[in-house]
């Protein structure tokens, strides 16, 4: 734990370090930056620390699987949200813009179903390993 800690040290350290050389027109990029690398570093021990507890039971510890965000259910999940939801937002897009708006509304519905299949199919292509962070060594 004492090495996460030191990688962690260092990296504020040359954070408040660019910090004090890029001035603070830049503040708000480097805060975002560091806490986007805090956050990979929290995702991945909580991935790691449910697959400690599930184990292979659920998919994890066999070769070419890792822990997945989504489940089996999420997908079917998706498109009945979709559908319930769709009602209304089609009411509100017909009355507001017509058969166009009506047309761009359920565009935006399919779309959004098939750009989460196709996710759902290229994870299950690469075998949907967890992904492994810097910090983790």
């Amino acid at each position: 734990m004492d090495t996460r800690q030191d990688d962690l040290r260092r990296d504020l350290d040359a954070t408040l370090q660019a910090r004090k050389e890029l001035g603070p027109e830049y503040e708000s990029e480097l805060v975002d930056s560091f806490l986007a690398r805090i956050d990979a570093r929290l995702d991945a021990r909580v991935e790691r620390r449910v697959a400690e507890r599930l184990g292979p039971a659920e998919g994890y510890g066999r070769p070419g699987y890792g822990p997945r965000r989504f489940g089996r259910r999420s997908a079917t999940r998706l498109p009945i949200v979709s559908l319930v939801l769709g009602i209304p937002l089609s009411a509100i897009a017909a009355e507001s813009g017509g058969f166009l708006g009506l047309l761009v509304c359920w565009g935006g519905i399919v779309g959004v179903n098939v750009s989460s299949a196709l996710a759902e199919r290229i994870q299950e292509q690469r075998g949907a390993a967890a992904p492994k962070s810097d910090w983790d060594r």
